[in-house]
């Protein structure tokens, strides 16, 4: 894990603690297909890492921590091609959740998309004050596909799922805390060093005890759990060959409301 990655910023703050800053400011640390392919490589490193005992994930800059896929890399792709695009995405998240860390998610801005199914796929999450949330998928003619449908009803309730799923509306670090997704709030400059706080006495704590109570709250969390990620991942697909999919895109980098149609296929020349 020691080779450098293309975008990925890895520190170690202190003994047992790996710092993980998704590197791409200029684009709000979008997911785009090299990222994902370095988080997978990243966490598939880990088990080279005896000694690692707690990640934190974090966002380069102030502004993001992740704003979702990347759209600009998406604008023209084909259906195979983002087909393919999602794959690494899905095989990214996989790797983070089955990765032996404990991860905190340190929410430093906007966690919008898959920015925020990242944030529910870590063990728990800090943020700070200034952080905003959302799923926007709706409005951009598709759904959310890493788990976002399974993992936020899990975290706030089926009743609130919905209404931030099926109205794509932000919301804020403190409604965040309020329904469950986040578990404490701090001002910016006291983020990092609080999350390094909840790093430390995991990292502190015994190794072997840690990973088994993590399996036994896996286990909690993922009753009936893959049968709802196959459930979304088969309609969150069937989403990408709509031309409302291909509306919401052209509509996003056109600076335009979209039109959606509701047709599920292109109508015929």
């Amino acid at each position: 894990m020691n080779a450098p990655f293309e975008t990925l910023r890895l520190e170690r703050p202190e003994p047992g603690i790996l710092l993980l800053t998704l590197n791409r400011p200029h684009r709000a640390n979008a997911l785009n297909t090299a990222m994902a392919q370095d988080l997978q490589a990243c966490y598939a490193g880990f088990a080279e890492e005896p000694d690692l005992r707690c990640l934190l994930l974090t966002g380069a800059g102030e502004r993001a921590f992740c704003a979702g896929a990347d759209l600009k890399e998406r604008r023209g792709m084909s259906v195979d091609d983002w087909h393919a695009q999602h794959g690494a995405f899905e095989a990214a998240v996989t790797a983070l959740t089955t990765c032996a860390l404990p991860t905190i998610a340190v929410v430093n801005g906007a966690a919008f998309g898959g920015g925020l199914e990242l944030v529910l796929a870590c063990d728990f999450a800090f943020a700070a004050a200034t952080a905003r949330f959302g799923f926007p998928e709706v409005t951009l003619g598709i759904m959310p596909g890493l788990g976002g449908t399974q993992r936020l009803p899990r975290a706030v309730g089926l009743r609130r799922a919905r209404q931030i799923l099926l109205t794509g509306t932000p919301f804020s670090a403190q409604e965040a805390r309020d329904w469950g997704v986040i578990n404490e709030i701090h001002e910016p400059e006291d983020l990092l060093p609080s999350a390094l706080g909840a790093a430390r006495h995991i990292a502190a704590n015994a190794p072997l005890a840690v990973r088994n109570l993590r399996s036994a709250l896996a286990a909690v969390a993922e009753t009936g759990l893959q049968a709802g990620l196959g459930t979304e991942l088969t309609l969150y697909q069937a989403l990408i060959p709509t031309p409302d999919r291909e509306e919401g895109i052209a509509a996003f980098h056109e600076g335009r409301k979209p039109h959606f149609t509701g047709a599920s296929r292109k109508s015929p020349p």
